[in-house]
């Protein structure tokens, strides 16, 4: 049978990229029990050894939901051993983690990272030394050699055993309250939560709620004891427990890098390329359009250049080529006409019209793995966080809002990381603004047919228009109902990198391939019901003319409800309705209700909107509320059906009067 590992480390440490190349594609992702905070985890190539990929964290508290999984899963799943690893980049501040691991006493093995950012610099790491004193293995890898990780097949973490002096750094007092507390923890508690007596001691003085409530809360005699301890602490030094303990450690962790660090000309005081470059890319007034002009680019690569390229492709390909063997092979074989329809006009034409934009959505995906592997995302947020702060948002926000860029639903998760409940709630609302890889689709399809010769200019500006209505928002729900004052932002800056291929490549296909697999299924299954619905009347009757269908009363009976945005017809109230369901499925709506395959739909389109129209509804698509998947980790992560309700009526009822107000002023100039 074969060890299992946990993969740990701090955010922009490298660690996914190592669990990556540790495990290939022989890996697989679900969630974590309870909670839709993603799982990843995978078996070491060419082994029976299982790694999972712990969220990154800087430490082994309670105080964010990442830091709570990590601890759980270490203290209760009790993995044959820990993967830490560490950036040699930032030493001091990753070996805080690596502290709080050596407190738990569980084997641990340190992956260090980056060793090839210290050679530049020519600073030299004495390993043997940081050996010595932890008296744990260290692997050393580099961005551009990796061949040492294939060494840890050849460890068994299980037996690794280490004589680190813990709690050596602690005051006398904190050590002697430690020892005193680990004394009354009783067997059954040991036998129940299988970790050290002496690491619960000090995470039961700490007040770590999720601690004492897992192995002690039926023991008031321990709190108390505990508790009253950590009072003449913190009564005798003057300074919370927490922050106590931090000072120790950090001030140990200083010791330990002065001993292991060699600057061999002076460069650690000099200034780094990374800190050269953020001059110009983090600037105060360089720094915003830098960013916008980033973002055009790619928008233009995307949509103008490359992608309007692929689209030609990909039509032939489905359009041409594919829909007419099959119509071919169909016709040989007689099949019926009406399952020739729902197979070409429902399925093929439905899930065909949103795989046409699959190139452009990779190669969409394929610039925003390069920001974040460069290092540049982590810039992104502290430049937007001046500009947040102002709008009564966290600087913390911006993350998950980047993250959702990508898909509203791993930015909505990204919201974990944030401590203060009404930034999390805040931020959990306003993400779904920031346009998404999965509206994309529909924005393609409209500009290439109204707006050809601007069409990345249009979806900059919607792109654009979803961060300044998540702003406005953050200013309106901060003063009537998310009030407070907004956490304090501290965001570790990574060096720039240049990204490894491999690493890029990996996380684009980890980004499209929820695309695809909804086109394979939720999006498959939409346009058969699609093709059902516009093929038969109420009386169940099999229909020549969609307009007289169950589906055709169904949308003149809502649309009066669009109208005031440009478009009271029915097949329209209905896509917009189905892209509640999947924003994609906007488009196969489309193509099935006006029976023409994808290369014809955006033709077909000019006969029922204007440009004008056409701009609206692609406004409402961006802001409405996002799809069941997305609403569905809302449910979660607010924990109520109140709080999800209010802010669905939010983002749709937003969508509706700025759709709507787009239509009706832009009437007023354009004729």
């Amino acid at each position: 049978m074969g060890h299992s590992y946990a993969l740990t480390g701090n955010p922009n440490s490298g660690k996914t990229t190592i669990f990556n190349e540790l495990t290939g594609s022989a890996q697989y992702v679900g969630n974590w029990s309870g909670v839709t905070v993603e799982k990843k985890e995978g078996f070491i190539k060419n082994s029976k050894i299982n790694v999972v990929d712990l969220p990154g964290i800087y430490s082994m508290s309670s105080s964010s939901i990442d830091e709570v999984i990590a601890l759980e899963y270490i203290t209760e799943e009790n993995p044959d051993g820990i993967l830490n690893v560490v950036s040699a980049s930032n030493l001091e501040r990753n070996l805080y983690l690596t502290l709080q691991l050596m407190e738990m006493k569980v084997p641990v093995l340190m992956i260090l990272n980056m060793m090839d950012e210290l050679s530049r610099k020519n600073i030299k790491l004495d390993v043997d030394r940081l050996k010595e004193i932890f008296d744990i293995q260290i692997i050393l890898t580099g961005q551009n050699d990796r061949k040492n990780l294939s060494r840890i097949k050849e460890i068994d973490l299980k037996g690794l055993k280490s004589n680190f002096a813990r709690f050596s750094y602690f005051s006398k007092e904190i050590q002697d309250g430690i020892r005193e507390i680990a004394s009354h923890i009783s067997l059954q508690t040991l036998t129940q939560y299988k970790a050290d007596p002496q690491w619960l001691a000090l995470k039961i003085m700490e007040g770590d709620n999720k601690i004492i409530e897992a192995c002690c809360a039926k023991d008031a005699a321990i709190i108390e004891k505990a508790k009253a301890i950590r009072l003449i602490i913190e009564k005798s030094e003057g300074v919370e427990f927490s922050q106590l303990l931090a000072a120790q450690r950090y001030s140990y962790l200083g010791e330990i890098a002065g001993q292991v660090l060699i600057d061999a000309d002076g460069n650690m005081d000099r200034e780094s390329v990374s800190e050269k470059i953020d001059k110009i890319m983090t600037h105060r007034i360089l720094a915003i359009p830098i960013f916008l002009g980033i973002m055009w680019t790619i928008y233009y690569i995307t949509i103008t250049g490359l992608g309007s390229k692929s689209i030609e492709v990909m039509e032939w390909l489905i359009s041409d080529l594919f829909t007419g063997a099959v119509k071919a092979l169909m016709v040989t074989m007689d099949v019926s006409t009406w399952l020739q329809s729902l197979v070409i006009d429902g399925v093929i034409g439905g899930v065909g019209a949103v795989l046409v934009f699959i190139p452009q959505i990779m190669i969409l995906f394929f610039f925003i793995s390069i920001l974040e592997d460069s290092g540049y995302m982590a810039r992104i947020a502290f430049v937007m966080d001046r500009i947040f702060k102002k709008f009564g948002l966290s600087g913390k926000s911006v993350i998950p809002m980047l993250v959702g860029s990508g898909c509203s639903v791993p930015g909505i998760m990204a919201t974990r990381t944030l401590e203060n409940e009404r930034d999390r709630k805040l931020t959990i609302l306003l993400t779904p603004f920031i346009s998404c890889g999965a509206k994309m689709p529909v924005y393609l399809l409209f500009v290439s047919a109204f707006f050809a010769a601007n069409s990345h200019w249009v979806v900059f500006s919607l792109y654009l228009l979803g961060i300044v209505t998540a702003m406005v928002s953050g200013v309106v729900l901060t003063k009537v109902r998310y009030k407070g004052v907004e956490s304090d932002f501290i965001l570790e800056m990574p060096p720039y990198r240049v990204p490894a291929l491999k690493s890029v490549l990996l996380h684009m296909w980890d980004k499209g391939k929820d695309f695809l697999i909804r086109a394979g299924t939720i999006i498959f299954a939409a346009s058969v019901i699609m093709w059902f619905a516009q093929s038969f009347d109420l009386s169940f009757q099999m229909v020549q003319d969609p307009s007289t269908s169950v589906l055709a009363d169904f949308g003149r009976l809502v649309a009066p409800v669009f109208a005031p945005l440009g478009f009271g017809d029915w097949i329209t109230s209905v896509a917009f309705i189905t892209g509640f369901v999947a924003k994609e499925i906007v488009i196969s709506t489309l193509s099935v209700l006006h029976g023409v395959s994808q290369g014809a739909l955006g033709s077909s389109l000019t006969e029922f909107y204007t440009p004008l129209s056409a701009y609206s509804f692609m406004v409402f698509v961006l802001l409405a509320s996002p799809c069941f998947a997305a609403i569905s980790v809302m449910k979660r992560e607010l924990g109520s059906w109140k709080e999800t309700g209010f802010s669905i009526l939010y983002q749709t009822g937003t969508a509706y009067l700025l759709s709507m107000a787009v239509y009706q002023i832009g009437s007023l100039f354009i004729k």
